[in-house]
């Protein structure tokens, strides 16, 4: 059951909620292990009499008590079997901690409690919930449930659905039979999650999964019947039956069998006829399997063709001709999400289509989009719906809304950000800028090959700043590699010739060259030639405005190329001068001082001769040697240029974060990696943008997870190069600290909601054949940002199932600097000898869009791996708070003694400092009614039945069955005529009711 974005459901469908996907094999008869014998699940650890702790996403509860006065706890296996069915085997145990991911092998990793063993199986057995009639048939066979109750007593009950369909029964009970039953006809609402009185205030609320609890709300009085399952896809069957019985009745089996499959029946019928050219009635198997690898390339083919004979066998059928009945049947079989035909549900008012205001409603509450029309829905649905009855009818069938939501409409990136949509007026300082060392390598910087690719490569990405490590070369001409190793040479004219041809290829914003020149005089003069002649007006020699205090902006530069490199004094006469050294090769041979960093001022007091037309060519971007914070405030001048050894300005960032934010408020500073890095390994860009450091010259010969972060970060303005900074490092009164491990003052922490709800086609990883064809994945999702952001969280392993694994867990993280965060999704093979990288997916905090999203997965290389991804459901809410994860949100009330209020910085310049002292009472005051707002929204979503995640939305629409009484007469009337639309109560109504009017008054 998804846990954010939706909430509670209506009674006859009329809330959307979130889905609960199925894990995708489920079956109830007796002896399976996953009917009334309460079966782990899809692998998860079951309820057993020790009371054993459950790790993230398990669906059972730790030291849950017994029922009081009932006979001697017996094992679960036990009295399953007294009552005619068995269980499955208790998963074995796996580390409390995962190991953390990565994509090099820990060879320090720890030992496994549990064996592994290798299944050459390649399809399950089970059978696949797909459909409600699928539903009630195992509701009526039944399921163990357990019962919550107050106290945090939970009680292990066997639940099923009377044959009749009028009624829900358990066993056993000390009460009498009849009596321990609810009427279907009473039932008020289903409700996902744990978003009832009793849940919330249970001692064991933290040992439950919000995805495989759900509440029965019923009688006059809203009683509620508190229920968690041991796997989130028998919860999804519970509460899709149940739905459907409360819209339909003792219809419900009629209305499914009237209108099941018939817009996909009517659809697969005429492709199959259109295929069938003969009118034989059948195609051949090869022609079948094909037909059904179009409509879904992301299935093997060879798993087709195993459905296809598994059937035929079944049915003791020869020959390898398919009828269209079969095709229907196997499609059925092989193309139906669990997880999207439960999705779609609830959405639909208990219909197996959605009609465009179900699809209204779906976009509306759900996926964020503003300003929905019926034709924006029927433009959808004309769109991805495949059958034509859909099409003409205006309804999107399980295979349309499929389709749709595997669209790039429901990519998990924002649209809006595929284009540059930042200010680009700026100054150069006040941007990140996507960085390149050492660009002419394509392997490592000690013995690599240098060649110009290396430059195509770079540009084509988006780089905007690549380095050119000049030297002498042969024949008068200059020669490009690193200096004082055994890298090969390219030459220096070359390499202009493809910067002018690629230079604004992905990007229009000025492209900075910097040239770390080793040259004579005479070659230096060719190098001025070369540039001149193929460069031309693209080269940017204006001298700066020394009336400015700033850069100029990208978009004033835009289609110049600026030289960074060293530039002789204005007061220098001659045709050439000497300036001091900056040889980053060098530094190779250089020792670790005692502080830790590598001793480059002996480097710097080398000097070599300039030649003036060179040093002309240097305009805003002159590069100086940095000596200390205060110096620089006061010395610096706007257009010179700093670079730090990745160990320096590690130092700095650690021991000077403040300064170093403030410093680069003006300047451009420059970070390249530290010539130890001989493998040409990366960096952690982040370190250094926490910082505002600029342009943080990555290895993009060396893939992994630090050129993730970066190619994901340049992402996020259309992929133009230039990303803006936070405002709070920009503003010259603002004050920000790298390495704050709390809130940010004056920025609103968000709540990050992220479920993993299935993955789809996950690759066996490249060079693993240990295992044959057999995947077990898992993902992790990790935030990168400051360091009171950073966090990681895994799911459960998976075991063989790289097709349509169902992962069902729910994460939180708090993000406190979202401007500076991102998120990365990595999915990884679960290997005994090693886990195996399988994929990833890099995006900013920024540019996520919330609802039901698909994660495209990306090789270890940066390609799109084909139809592979996570189907994922997204959240984010303005919420403060500590404490357990469940209270770090609006759900806890926030006194005044505990909110935190932002502060003032005094800058001992009296006029300011008197100003901003007189704003401290109107922040508070702001500060405190956007609080009491919170808590009020937090009272409603409550007494609604949703969690802080949900939106008003989803509020009023599931309290809108609750709002009109049995007679179909309004007990509540929306008044839209006020500034703000208010409820007003008609005659006598509920008191659950009463408490929502007020609660929404509040609000």
């Amino acid at each position: 059951m998804a846990e954010f974005g939706s909430g509670g459901g209506t009674g006859g469908g009329g809330l959307p909620s979130s889905p609960g996907p199925v894990q995708g094999k489920v079956a109830f008869k007796a002896g399976d292990g996953e009917g009334g014998g309460g079966g782990g699940g899809g692998g998860r650890s079951r309820f057993d009499s020790a009371g054993s702790r459950v790790s993230n996403g398990d669906c059972a509860l730790a030291g849950a008590g017994e029922e009081p006065g009932s006979a001697p706890p017996a094992s679960p296996e036990s009295s399953s079997k007294e009552k005619g069915f068995s269980t499955s085997q208790q998963r074995e145990g796996k580390p409390g901690i995962p190991r953390r991911s990565s994509i090099i092998k820990d060879g320090t990793k720890q030992k496994r409690e549990r064996k592994k063993t290798v299944s050459f199986s390649s399809m399950p057995t089970e059978k696949k919930i797909s459909s409600a009639s699928d539903c009630i048939n195992a509701m009526v066979e039944g399921s163990e449930l357990k019962k919550i109750r107050s106290n945090s007593r939970v009680y292990h009950r066997y639940f099923l659905l009377d044959a009749d369909m009028q009624s829900l029964r358990w066993e056993p009970s000390k009460k009498d039979s009849e009596k321990a039953k609810i009427d279907i006809k009473s039932i008020k609402e289903v409700r996902t999650g744990k978003n009832t009185d009793i849940f919330r205030s249970n001692g064991i609320y933290d040992q439950i999964s919000e995805d495989c609890a759900f509440s029965i709300i019923y009688g006059e009085n809203y009683e509620s019947l508190d229920l968690v399952a041991n796997s989130a896809d028998i919860a999804n069957i519970w509460v899709t039956g149940l739905r459907y019985l409360i819209s339909y009745g003792k219809h419900t089996l009629d209305m499914i069998e009237s209108t099941q499959d018939n817009m996909r029946t009517s659809w697969l019928s005429q492709m199959f006829s259109e295929s069938d050219v003969d009118n034989l009635g059948h195609i051949p198997l090869c022609n079948a399997v094909q037909f059904i690898k179009d409509l879904n390339p992301g299935l093997k083919t060879n798993k087709i063709e195993l459905k296809f004979k598994e059937l035929h066998r079944s049915k003791e059928k020869n020959g390898t001709e398919v009828t269209k009945e079969e095709f229907i049947e196997v499609f059925h079989e092989l193309c139906t999400r669990p997880e999207i035909y439960f999705l779609l549900v609830q959405f639909s008012s208990n219909k197996e289509f959605l009609d465009t205001k179900d699809l209204m409603m779906f976009l509306e509450a759900e996926q964020g989009m503003a300003h929905v029309t019926e034709e924006i829905s029927l433009e959808i649905i004309q769109k991805y719906e495949p059958a034509k009855e859909g099409q003409e009818k205006g309804c999107l069938s399980i295979d349309g809304f499929t389709n749709y939501l595997t669209s790039p409409d429901c990519h998990i990136f924002d649209p809006e950000h595929k284009k540059v949509c930042q200010d680009m007026k700026q100054p150069l300082s006040h941007y990140f800028i996507n960085s390149s060392h050492n660009t002419y390598l394509i392997e490592d910087q000690f013995r690599g090959p240098s060649d110009i690719t290396g430059y195509i490569r770079a540009l084509k990405m988006g780089c905007r700043s690549v380095e050119l490590d000049v030297w002498d070369g042969p024949d008068n001409e200059p020669v490009i590699y690193t200096g004082h190793t055994m890298t090969s040479q390219i030459v220096f004219r070359s390499v202009i010739d493809i910067i002018n041809k690629y230079a604004f290829f992905a990007s229009e914003y000025p492209l900075i060259l910097c040239l770390e020149n080793h040259c004579s005089i005479k070659q230096q003069k060719v190098m001025v030639q070369h540039m001149k002649k193929i460069l031309g007006d693209k080269l940017h020699t204006q001298s700066p405005n020394i009336e400015e205090s700033y850069l100029p902006s990208p978009e004033s530069l835009k289609g110049k190329i600026l030289i960074k490199a060293k530039k002789l004094s204005s007061n220098c006469s001659g045709l050439e001068g000497d300036v001091t050294d900056e040889d980053e090769g060098a530094e190779m041979s250089q020792r670790v001082g005692k502080e830790g960093v590598e001793q480059q001022n002996s480097m710097m007091g080398k000097r070599f001769q300039l030649c003036k037309e060179l040093s002309e060519l240097v305009s805003i971007c002159k590069s100086v040697q940095f000596k200390e914070f205060q110096v620089s405030f006061q010395l610096q001048k706007y257009w010179e240029v700093c670079s730090f050894n990745e160990v320096l300005a590690s130092k700095y960032a650690n021991e000077n974060p403040g300064d170093f934010v403030n410093y680069n408020k003006r300047f451009l500073a420059r970070v390249f990696p530290s010539p130890m890095r001989i493998d040409s390994s990366n960096m952690n860009p982040q370190d250094f943008w926490k910082c505002g450091c600029q342009i943080v010259a990555m290895n993009f010969q060396t893939p992994g997870l630090m050129m993730d972060l970066n190619i994901g970060w340049f992402r996020q303005n259309g992929n133009c190069g230039y990303v803006l900074r936070p405002a709070i490092m920009r503003e010259e009164v603002s004050f920000f600290s790298a390495n704050t491990k709390d809130t940010v003052p004056g920025v609103s922490p968000q709540l990050l909601h992220i479920k993993i709800i299935s993955g789809q086609n996950f690759p066996k990883p490249k060079g693993s054949g240990a295992k044959g064809d057999v995947v077990d994945p898992y993902v992790y999702v990790e935030i990168h940002g400051i360091p009171a952001d950073c966090a990681e969280q895994r799911t459960k392993t998976m075991h063989q199932n790289g097709d349509n694994p169902i992962f069902d867990e729910s994460f939180e993280f708090q993000i406190n600097l979202p401007e500076l965060a991102m998120v990365r999704f990595v999915v990884l093979d679960d290997d005994y000898i090693g886990d195996e990288f399988i994929g990833q997916y890099t995006i900013p905090f920024e540019c996520l869009q919330t609802g039901y999203r698909h994660v495209p997965l990306q090789s270890l290389t940066g390609e799109i791996l084909a139809h592979a991804s996570l189907f994922v459901h997204v959240a984010i809410t303005n919420r403060r708070g500590g404490g357990k994860p469940h209270k770090r949100g609006l759900s806890v009330r926030k006194g005044k003694k505990s909110r935190e209020y932002a502060s003032m910085r005094t800058l001992w310049i009296k006029t300011i400092d008197e100003v901003f002292k007189n704003a401290l009472q109107p922040i508070r005051d702001a500060t405190d009614l956007r609080e009491n707002m919170q808590n009020a929204v937090v009272s409603f979503k409550e007494l609604c039945g949703l969690s802080p995640v949900a939106n008003l939305m989803q509020c009023i629409l599931a309290v809108s069955t609750r709002l009109v009484g049995p007679d179909n007469t309004p007990l509540v009337v929306l008044n839209l005529n006020d500034q703000y639309p208010t409820m007003e109560l008609q005659g006598i109504v509920p008191e659950v009711l009463k408490k929502i009017v007020t609660a929404y008054d509040m609000v």
